[in-house]
């Protein structure tokens, strides 16, 4: 592959567009209650301005990816960030909830089409090794830190400018990314994949992981065991399944399945759901504490997630170095278990609690698991796969984080709010039943977090650097 000049350009570009769609997941928690007061929301309606982006942005990330492949990536990354721009303003003019929840569920249609693109961007625009490797770190840097920078922004924007700006702030990066991007981004597409677009497998893939993510979304109000919930769950399971079985029988499917053949690849993704479920499921909880327990101001709020998002943008080069020189798995594991060990810590978050003394440390060794994770995550989940397979790939780690987000804040909430109910009825103060929930869902979340090390040394190739195996092409 000859280098494209303009590489360097290219990666700033589609590093700002992919930043944006990852604070847009956690830039809104900290300006629901205002957002509340102004639209009138019910108490039960404010939580659809985070799940109707979090159905869409999870269920149409594999589509987003494989109509990349196939339809040309430069074209369908511009057609994202135009759509996720446009949406962005809506939301920030909305004057009911209703135009607000819908438009919030076009902008995570724009950002499923945006995110893995721009992965898919990346992986044919560097060479396979070291160079494509410090891309991924830039890359990774970005979305490591955008969860936590999106808590600071967040509250920044909602103190001095008002909720809008949470969502008008993204319309003038969009239309910056729109001018530049056609001038030094290269547009790319699979050889030989323009007919045959196997719609079946597009629409039941779509439907089957939006459905779960709304499963999982609602789960926490509705109770776990509701009929309803559990109806949902198996309805998702029932269309995936198709899917699987339809994509083993078509000759041109949107997701082949040759492409796990792939260990590290496969490995990568597992984790990835991990990684996604317990780093959403944190900054959910910390967000809860430092405010509904510290009674930290929304502003103030944000600005404690600087130690996480600060130290993630600064170790990220050595991750990805470290990913370089001694390939992903003990990089991953190592991360994984710094991450862990935050969680821990904060698993002994006191009632009446000191930000320096009880969650600065937690933030650090969190901020330095999520850079040492999230890079060779991302790297490994792209590793020997060919050109012809850069956005299916790119597609499934996107969507791997996604889901396993969705379900790492059901989890944390579920097990928060049934622990701190049961403590209010045992006459339990209203701060001590909420402390001593999200504890506990702490010590969950780390649960799961130290499955990713385990998966992590379990299932990820170790035995070489990244960049030294032969590309596999899903359809061979």
């Amino acid at each position: 592959m000859e280098s494209d000049p303009r590489r360097w350009q290219a990666l700033a570009l589609v590093c700002v567009a992919f930043f944006m769609t990852v604070l847009d997941v956690s830039i809104v928690n900290v300006a629901l209650p205002s957002i509340g007061r102004s639209l009138h929301f019910s108490e039960t309606g404010l939580q659809w301005v985070i799940t109707a982006y979090a159905i869409t942005f999870g269920g149409f990330l594999l589509l987003g990816g494989r109509t990349a492949d196939i339809l040309g990536r430069k074209r369908i990354f511009l057609a994202g960030v135009l759509l996720f721009s446009a949406a962005s303003l809506v939301c920030g003019l909305s004057g009911s909830a209703g135009v607000l929840v819908a438009a919030r569920a076009v902008q995570g249609l724009g950002a499923a089409i945006v995110s893995p693109a721009t992965l898919s961007i990346i992986t044919t625009t560097f060479e396979e090794g070291a160079e494509r490797n410090k891309a991924l770190g830039i890359w990774g840097a970005m979305g490591g830190s955008g969860a936590a920078a999106g808590v600071l922004f967040g509250g920044i924007l909602t103190k001095y400018l008002g909720w809008e700006w949470i969502f008008f702030v993204n319309v003038p990066v969009g239309a910056l990314v729109l001018a530049l991007a056609p001038r030094v981004v290269r547009e790319s597409r699979a050889p030989g994949e323009r007919q045959g677009f196997d719609v079946v497998g597009a629409g039941s893939v779509t439907a089957g992981l939006a459905l779960l993510v709304y499963a999982i979304s609602k789960a926490p109000v509705d109770g776990w065991a509701n009929g309803t919930t559990i109806g949902l769950l198996i309805g998702s399971a029932a269309i995936l399944a198709f899917f699987v079985l339809w994509e083993a029988r078509v000759p041109k499917p949107i997701m082949p399945l040759g492409i796990f053949r792939i260990r590290t690849l496969a490995g990568a993704n597992i984790v990835g759901v991990l990684l996604g479920a317990s780093v959403f499921a944190n900054f959910f909880l910390l967000t809860l504490y430092v405010q509904n327990v510290l009674g930290f101001s929304a502003l103030k709020t944000g600005l404690t997630f600087l130690a996480t998002a600060g130290t993630t943008v600064i170790v990220a080069g050595l991750s990805q170095w470290l990913t370089t020189k001694i390939g992903p798995r003990p990089v991953m594991a190592a991360g994984m278990a710094l991450n862990t060990a935050g969680l821990v810590w904060y698993a002994h978050i006191p009632v009446h609690g000191s930000y320096t003394r009880d969650l600065l440390p937690g933030y650090l060794l969190v901020g330095f698991g999520l850079a040492l994770a999230f890079i060779p995550v991302s790297i490994a989940a792209l590793a020997g796969v060919g050109p012809r397979d850069a956005g299916l790939a790119s597609g499934l780690i996107n969507t791997a984080q996604q889901v396993g987000g969705a379900i790492g804040v059901a989890i944390a909430s579920s097990v928060a709010v049934s622990r701190a109910t049961h403590l209010l009825h045992t006459g339990s103060s209203q701060a001590a039943a909420l402390t001593h929930g999200y504890a506990l869902a702490f010590w969950v979340v780390a649960g799961v977090s130290a499955a990713g090390v385990v998966t992590s040394l379990a299932l990820v190739r170790g035995e070489e650097p990244v960049g030294e195996e032969e590309p596999v092409e899903a359809f061979g």
